[in-house]
């Protein structure tokens, strides 16, 4: 096998296998939530245990660097509150009242956010391909979110609302790094900015809960660990790598195992149901962001 054969089988491999890991967070929220944990604490103890992780992550892409300058530093706060602080608080708080399975469906309408916030801010032109794209992937929510609206009532279309706003936040983090990816690297970007939404989740625990709330079942506390470590750092260190071998866009592809994966394991772990609905909705989903994605490629070439 070429060494181009192998950093192409590796690189997916990494995509993948980072793909799946993003996928297990929802799960592991979910088991948690059965413990009588809230959102605040629940965030709180996965962001305390990553913190370590991504302070790491920062000092190794900075050695040699030069300092940040104050601007640097201003980017860095405003990116880490919108993209990780608030995507995740809010996509924490949605899990409350959803199905693992429609919230990552949610979470993967952030490409075309991204592009109607292009549209919105910047007046950048859109396809009709691309909107074609948008509809079927929204159709597919849409009807996931109906069924679940129809079994479970009012509730759903809260913890929708929330994990939209999530994927909305984390939209506005993609559409503003690019400078600062520019100026100081991605991964060193992404090491920082996490770090800062460490912090942010931390005090938000300081300031709105008692000490005593962060006594929590032992349960919690491992599946917090588990959820800081394979869930988020692991993660984000393979997409990494899989891009530098591969490319985003191939990379992006792989990662529409996500979806699937979580239905899989939400079935498997938590007992979610696997009806033809749900599978409806990913497949139209999944077929959406594909001829999206497509389109967006064909515009920027």
């Amino acid at each position: 096998m070429s060494q181009a054969s192998k950093n192409l089988a590796t690189g997916l491999a990494f995509a993948i296998v980072g793909a799946i890991a993003f996928s297990g967070k929802a799960i592991i929220v979910k088991l948690a939530y059965r413990y009588g944990v809230d959102a605040v604490t629940l965030i709180m103890y996965r962001m305390l245990f990553a913190l370590p992780l991504f302070l790491a992550m920062a000092w190794w892409a900075s050695r040699g660097k030069a300092a940040l300058t104050r601007r640097d530093w201003l980017g860095v706060l405003g990116l880490g509150f919108s993209g990780y602080y608030l995507a995740s608080f809010l996509d924490f708080a949605g899990l409350a009242y959803i199905t693992a399975s429609l919230e990552r469906l949610v979470l993967y309408l952030t490409p075309t956010i991204v592009l109607l916030l292009g549209l919105l801010f910047y007046g950048r032109r859109v396809s009709r391909a691309q909107i074609g794209g948008m509809l079927i992937s929204y159709a597919g929510v849409m009807l996931v979110f109906g069924r679940e609206v129809s079994l479970a009532g009012a509730d759903v279309a809260w913890g929708t609302l929330l994990v939209f706003l999530s994927a909305v936040s984390y939209a506005i983090y993609l559409s503003y790094s690019g400078e600062l990816v520019r100026r100081l690297g991605s991964l060193r970007l992404v090491g920082l900015a996490t770090s800062v939404a460490c912090l942010f989740c931390i005090l938000q625990f300081v300031l709105l809960r008692p000490l005593s709330a962060a006594q929590v079942a032992p349960e919690v506390i491992w599946l917090s660990l588990l959820n800081a470590t394979a869930c988020t750092a692991v993660p984000v260190l393979l997409v990494m790598m899989a891009i530098e071998r591969v490319g985003a866009g191939m990379a992006a592809q792989a990662g529409m195992v996500g979806p699937m994966s979580t239905i899989l394991m939400g079935v498997w772990l938590l007992g979610e149901p696997f009806t033809g609905w749900v599978v409806a909705g990913t497949l139209l989903v999944l077929a959406g962001i594909f001829v999206f994605g497509r389109a967006a490629r064909a515009a920027a070439d």
